[in-house]
Parts: C-alpha cells; structure tokens; sequence
C-alpha cells in the first residue's frame, strides 16, 4: 500500500502538521501532490477548532519545487497549462487559508518549494537551510511567487534573488525578510509550536480579523495577479530555452543558450 502524499498530525487540540510525503523525490510538486495538498488544506482551514496550521517536508528536504522530470513528460501546451495552474491553485490555496500557517524548512526550499514557503505566514528554518528561485537557470521565469516576495522583501534584493538564481543560506534570506526564525536542527518543530502556540494566546476573531486586514490589498488583487503571472509563466514555460534549460538540468550539464525565435 502506497503511503499518502500528505500526512496528516495533529500537534494539539489548535494545531494541525502537514507534511509532504515524498522524500525519495525531495518533496518535488507533482500534479498528485498539488491535489492532495490543497485538498487538506481547505479542508482544515474549514474545522471551527482549528487555528494554526504548519507544513513542512519528509526526508532531508522541504520542498525542491516543481518535478521538472514529470513536467518534461507533458509537453503539450494543454498538459503545461495543467501543471501551471496547479501550482497557482496551490500557492493561492495556502496563501488564502483562513488559519495561521508556519513554513518548518529543513534542508532546501528552491523554487516553487520556496514559493510554498512564501505563501505561509511564518517561517522557520534550520540553520544549514538553503533557498532560492533558480527558474532562470532553467530558462523558466517564477513569475507565481513574484506576487508574494513583493510583499515580502526588497525590490533589489528580490532582483537579486530572480536575476541571479543563485541559492541562499538560511542566515542571509533571514536577513532579507524571507524568515522569521533560523534555530538549531533539534529545536525546529518546537520553535514552530512555540511561535504557534503565542498565537493562540490572542483572542480567535482578533487574529483573524488581524490577519485579513492585513492581507486584504494583496488578497483582493492576488488572483488578478496570478492571472497576470500564467501568461508570463507559460511563455517561458513553452519556449527553446525552457526546454533546453530543463533538459540541461535533468542531465546535468550547463544550458547551452541560444536566442529564442520569438
């Protein structure tokens, strides 16, 4: 029997645990994942008792973003459209919950891992952590997560970040505003429940009003903006350097660029 995707916990009476479920792939977004994923989030964000919400990855890593490997085997523009909006559903899906979240990172949060982790409320990583958004190097553009690190850091350093795709340590996206905590290994679960369990020291109704005032200009504009964001992803997902990108990266070598007919 196949274990599931998503494994669900309960860390206390408030507090729900999602973990993705596919270590042996470093917890790579494929299409059943997506599913299950958004599947667990709105329903747990629906239950009246419940009020935090933490995600983090099985095995050594978060997240490692999206399985390029099983996005090269769709290539039709129906089948990449398909894997876009799932990604888009995905992020919108953790970014609109009504319940506070709290990315738990260890190991690796690179691109749509990362994207995921951006969506939360909070996050926590341990300190040999690492981050980025290296769709550049795959000739791919992460124009879904752009509408969430615009609300979270600077615009030169969210260039930085996308211009370069190089990865960073977990001190450094603390310092730019991607983390609110980097703690020892050991302590990364219980600094995630402690941050949890101050929140739940705040009055229901409070929060959660807290919350969507907050939230509001980005929640009122984000669908917009993923609208905006599926055009820019899916011109550079259809495009020579898209496909030369992701094959130089499943055979690992370096892309060999060439301009695109466009």
């Amino acid at each position: 029997m196949n274990s599931p995707l998503i494994q669900i916990e309960n860390e206390g009476p408030h507090i729900t645990v999602l973990t993705l479920n596919r270590p042996e792939r470093r917890n790579a977004l494929n299409l059943p994942l997506m599913e299950e994923l958004c599947r667990a989030v709105e329903r747990i964000g629906g239950k009246e008792n419940q009020r935090v919400l933490l995600i983090r990855g099985a095995g050594k890593a978060f997240c490692a973003g999206l399985d390029l490997k099983e996005a090269m085997n769709s290539k039709t523009s129906s089948s990449s459209q398909q894997f876009a909006k799932a990604v888009a559903r995905t992020l919108i899906t953790v970014w609109e919950v009504p319940l506070v979240t709290i990315a738990v990172v260890q190991g690796a949060a690179v691109a749509g891992g990362a994207g995921l982790m951006s969506a939360c409320d909070f996050a926590v990583a341990e300190e040999g952590a690492i981050f980025g958004y290296p769709e550049v190097k795959r000739g791919l553009a992460a124009a879904f997560v752009m509408n969430f690190l615009r609300r979270q850091i600077r615009e030169r350093d969210l260039k930085e970040l996308l211009f370069t795709g190089e990865l960073i340590p977990a001190q450094r996206a603390l310092e730019i505003g991607l983390l609110n905590r980097v703690v020892p290994k050991y302590l990364l679960l219980s600094t995630a429940l402690e941050i949890a369990n101050k929140v739940m020291q705040g009055a229901p109704g409070a929060i959660a009003g807290s919350k969507k005032a907050i939230d509001q200009p980005g929640i009122s504009t984000i669908r917009k903006e993923f609208e905006q964001s599926l055009a820019v992803h899916m011109k550079a997902r259809d495009s020579a350097e898209a496909l030369e990108g992701i094959k130089a990266f499943l055979e690992k070598r370096p892309p060999n660029w060439v301009p695109d007919s466009d």
